[in-house]
């Protein structure tokens, strides 16, 4: 290429034994500014505060979109928020008439696939008794005991409650809680708008669930992301690090959301909806890898409740779901497990 540029060169310009070095020197000169204005593929990192928590979304785009992610964050929580008195999920638990949304609906139907596939392991309609634990929006009942968790207890289970096109059904002593499923939903929804404006390599975080898809174009590498060790103290310290492959991982345990009582008991924030109380396991931590974040949010939540061994026993039907379970042994040390394939590094 270069030797026809100063072929043409020296055709128009006749005369002179220095018009080839010179035309060389222009062509290179111009291809050194070519290549020179080429730019390393750069990823957008936006983040802020939500659902109670924090997030984070990086993607490859220079548009920002964070005025449409707070758009999308405030219709879901006018949704499904127990902690915003005038969302429609409160003003149901207030028995209310109430329109639902789309969001609601989509929600409504994953929890209810969710709760029969788990045989009720996990039910939205426990919010109520985890109220009464001190786990949820509307503060502590001083005077627990059996009896009060007995009557709070008559209103759980998701079967009770039905849907017909926008309008749900339920017992008036019902509260319908869908925090466990609700902030994977809202992963999924970031997802799915920037995959609606051709972004198809990203990673949506939300309180520590996430959802990535295609890679991390400023890298040029897989997604990247650290399963933490269990630490009772608040200390965050990484176990190992994988990589994500077009799915999303969400992860409950009791390292961190717990409470001690006054004789040193220490009460996990996932209740069993069976009995009302909080679920004893040691099971310590329990990270799912599924195609969308709604599914492994409500899944973490289902397993904590279900323990170890009816959580391996499940996953044998259900090889799509990859699980990754910290536990203690009957020596009080960890151990872990990897299920369907779950990464290790």
């Amino acid at each position: 290429m270069i030797q026809k540029f100063a072929e043409l060169f020296i055709k128009s310009n006749p005369g002179s034994i220095t018009c080839l070095n010179v035309a060389k020197t222009l062509c290179v000169f111009l291809i050194f500014i070519s290549f020179s204005c080429k730019q390393e593929p750069t990823n957008t990192k936006l983040s802020g505060s939500v659902f109670g928590t924090t997030y984070s979304v990086i993607y490859d785009s220079e548009v920002n979109y964070e005025k449409q992610f707070d758009s999308l964050f405030a219709v879901i929580n006018k949704s499904m928020s127990t902690y915003i008195p005038d969302s429609d999920i409160s003003k149901l638990n207030r028995n209310e008439a109430v329109s639902v949304d789309a969001h609601f609906l989509h929600v409504f139907n994953a929890s209810n696939e969710i709760y029969h596939a788990t045989d009720g392991a996990f039910d939205p309609t426990i919010g109520a008794v985890v109220n009464a634990w001190d786990f949820g929006p509307e503060g502590k009942i001083i005077a627990l005991d059996s009896v009060k968790i007995d009557s709070l207890m008559q209103g759980v289970g998701f079967s009770k409650i039905s849907a017909k096109n926008n309008t749900i059904t339920k017992p008036k002593s019902t509260f319908i809680d869908f925090n466990a499923i609700a902030k994977g939903y809202g992963v999924d929804v970031i997802g799915v708008f920037l995959e609606s404006k051709n972004v198809n390599n990203y990673l949506v975080e939300i309180g520590g669930e996430i959802r990535t898809r295609g890679k991390n174009e400023e890298k040029q590498s897989d997604w990247k992301v650290g399963v933490e060790l269990p630490n009772y103290d608040g200390e965050q310290s990484i176990l190992n690090a994988i990589s994500l492959h077009d799915e999303s991982m969400a992860t409950s345990g009791t390292y961190r959301k717990f409470k001690v009582d006054e004789n040193g008991n220490r009460y996990s924030h996932i209740i069993d909806a069976k009995t009302g109380y909080p679920s004893k396991t040691n099971l310590l931590s329990i990270s799912v890898l599924a195609k969308d974040c709604m599914t492994a949010d409500a899944y973490a939540t289902a397993f904590k409740a279900m323990g170890l061994d009816h959580t391996k026993e499940f996953l044998k039907s259900h090889t799509e779901i990859k699980v990754f379970l910290i536990f203690e042994n009957d020596d009080k040390e960890f151990e872990t497990l990897a299920i369907n394939g779950f990464p290790e590094e």
